[in-house]
């Protein structure tokens, strides 16, 4: 069965099964596929099967979509193809192209490791816990099953991106990096770019203060 593995930027989020006909992408929540970022038109592509070859096309996005770093209105894809939007990567596969449920890999202990990093909950947390070590080499901070740090959503209805940021390790630190730019808060300020984490730096998501920590 096709499927399509998605990536924000470097990060993976999820396996998509192509199990209908037509997929419908963009930032708008009547979506197929729902990306969450305002530089993703409401609308911005589709993806269909005709004739045992799954195409996608641009919806006359306003920053377009590449396939291989190609810009197209329409093309026939294969195995392996990258279809980008924006930051987000899907890549279109026939076989299973990540494994359900698994682990996220581990940095391996090597000199110029950066020291062990953690998130600790200041203000309205989602559920019981307090603290949430830092080891994966992404850390989702969001509402789906994906995220493994929850938030509390804000405002009187209480709604909230799936997913908002995601903590990236490297060798040299820990990078926060919007998902869906603007909402979650970096020490006070709007998260709209990529920022390296430094010791007590304040992250807010929906209603929920964290403080980044480097354990001594």
């Amino acid at each position: 069965m096709p499927k399509l593995m998605l990536k924000f930027e470097a990060a993976f989020i999820r396996e998509v099964k192509l199990e209908k006909s037509s997929y419908a992408l963009g930032r708008k929540p009547d979506n197929d596929i729902v990306l969450d970022n305002p530089a993703v038109s409401g609308h911005h592509c589709k993806l269909y099967e005709s004739g045992g070859t799954w195409f996608v096309e641009d919806l006359n996005s306003t920053n377009g979509t590449f396939v291989n770093g190609r810009k197209v209105l329409k093309a026939g894809l294969k195995p392996g193809d990258i279809v980008t939007l924006v930051k987000y990567s899907l890549v279109f596969g026939e076989s299973s192209l990540a494994p359900e449920k698994a682990p996220e890999p581990q940095l391996p202990p090597q000199r110029g490791r950066p020291p062990q990093g953690g998130i600790e909950v200041l203000e309205n947390p989602a559920d019981d816990r307090k603290d949430f070590e830092l080891t994966a080499l992404s850390t989702y901070i969001g509402k789906s099953a994906q995220a493994a740090i929850p938030y509390k959503s804000g405002g009187l209805f209480g709604g909230g991106p799936e997913l908002a940021a995601v903590i990236t390790l490297r060798p040299e630190g820990y990078y926060l990096n919007p998902i869906k730019e603007g909402y979650a808060k970096y020490n006070g300020n709007p998260l709209n770019e990529k920022v390296m984490l430094n010791d007590d730096d304040v992250i807010e998501v929906g209603s929920t203060r964290f403080r980044f920590f480097v354990k001594k």
